[in-house]
């Protein structure tokens, strides 16, 4: 595999790593140990630890997943219209917190996507 490598750090799901502080700077350290600076690092968390745990993974400087596969909420107690809510509540978050959030053509060059008119679908 050409680097950078994409490494995506799982959190939260049953029996697996817990979403907390400690697991989620374990994570990094352990990918900087591994991969120096040739790596992607991105982040998800299931249930109600999706936002704000991908936002203190997103101040760590990990790319972020959200979606309606990981959790079905948009806030405490809230249930999610759809992943585009999802979206738009953590980009606001990040914006708020003057994080750079990327553009869909950049979110496709950074996971090496092809893009619709590449495929046979």
């Amino acid at each position: 595999m050409t680097p950078p490598l994409f490494v995506q750090s799982v959190f939260g799901i049953l029996g697996g790593q817990g979403a907390d502080t400690e697991n989620l700077l374990h994570a990094k350290r352990i990918a900087d140990k591994l991969f120096g600076a040739d790596y992607r690092w991105s982040v998800m968390a299931s249930g109600r630890h999706q936002i704000p745990f991908t936002t203190m993974a997103a101040l760590n400087g990990a790319h972020v997943r959200v979606g309606l596969e990981d959790s079905l909420y948009a806030g405490k107690g809230r249930l999610a219209k759809s992943n585009a809510e999802q979206v738009g509540l953590i980009r606001q978050i990040l914006e708020a917190l003057s994080l750079e959030v990327a553009s869909p053509d950049e979110a496709r060059a950074i996971l090496k996507l092809k893009g619709v008119d590449h495929v046979n679908f």
